[in-house]
């Protein structure tokens, strides 16, 4: 049995909540830049420009990219021969984002209910995902999601008599209606199958993966890249001033449903696709 000790996971989630916010991935920037080739309208080349600069900026002098600096998620693969020493691994993880918002001088963003409003003054509890693999390995996948996107996003359990094209309506729809409200170019993450709950956690985990990378099977890779061109056939635009750079990309993750069901869950991320990994 390996051990990993819970200071460990403190100071390595601390890390990744400020690089999270400061450092965009080059899967990202590489996407801004391919944008600005295509793009079609010159303000949303404009915006495209002042993105790349902006998460340039944000780099070079360890700033937010964005004033909302997100509810911080986390999936999280414990291999089944690993122990957390001296904590828990959720109090590891919520230590960790407290350290990382409050020394890295980042936005506060979670109340304490959803009714009163209080805000918790340390950006916790985090949203935890925990899932058991074999091995003695510790992966945190962490993201910084931020409301406005996490706002337009949706979930309908539709019936299989909707089939794909009731599928492909309900996630256009959800664009539409976002707008600019969800801050385009967006990456559209997208779980199909399941069931209520399962369903829109495919959608946000389909967001963890890099930005230009196609699904493993062949058929739902076409799908998605249908969807890329439906999407940006809109006329939404960077930041909704118009264009046909609506969304970089669009992932889909599926899974087994009942016999009477077909779930669909649309979880839109904004231009700020922040995700982060490590493995200890």
């Amino acid at each position: 049995m390996r051990q990993i000790h819970y200071q460990e996971i403190v100071d390595r989630v601390k890390e990744l909540c400020q690089e999270a916010n400061y450092d965009l991935g080059q899967d990202v920037i590489q996407a801004f830049e391919q944008a600005v080739q295509t793009e079609s309208s010159d303000i949303g080349k404009g915006v495209l420009t002042q993105l790349i600069e902006n998460a340039n900026i944000a780099s070079e002098n360890r700033v937010p990219m964005c004033q909302d600096t997100g509810v911080s998620v986390f999936i999280v693969k414990l291999g089944q021969d690993c122990h957390i020493a001296g904590g828990s691994l959720y109090q590891a993880i919520n230590e960790g984002v407290k350290q990382g918002y409050e020394e890295g001088y980042l936005r506060y963003s979670i109340v304490d209910d959803p009714l009163s409003r209080k805000n918790t003054g340390d950006n916790t509890p985090a949203v935890i995902h925990i899932e058991l693999t074999e091995g003695d390995k510790l992966e945190i996948q962490m993201t910084a999601k931020g409301g406005g996107a996490e706002n337009m996003s949706a979930l309908k359990m539709l019936t299989p008599s909707d089939g794909l094209e009731g599928v492909k309506n309900f996630i256009l729809d959800t664009v539409k209606h976002a707008g600019p409200n969800a801050c385009p170019p967006l990456v559209v993450g997208i779980g199909i199958g399941g069931n209520f709950e399962s369903c829109a956690y495919l959608a946000k985990k389909s967001l963890f993966k890099p930005v230009g990378e196609r699904h493993r099977e062949r058929e739902i890779a076409q799908l998605e890249e249908e969807l890329i061109q439906s999407i940006n056939a809109l006329g939404i635009g960077p930041q909704g001033l118009g264009g046909n750079t609506t969304t970089l990309d669009v992932k889909i993750e599926t899974a087994p449903c009942h016999i009477a069901a077909l779930p669909v869950a649309v979880n839109l991320n904004c231009h700020a696709s922040r995700h982060k990994h490590l493995v200890i």
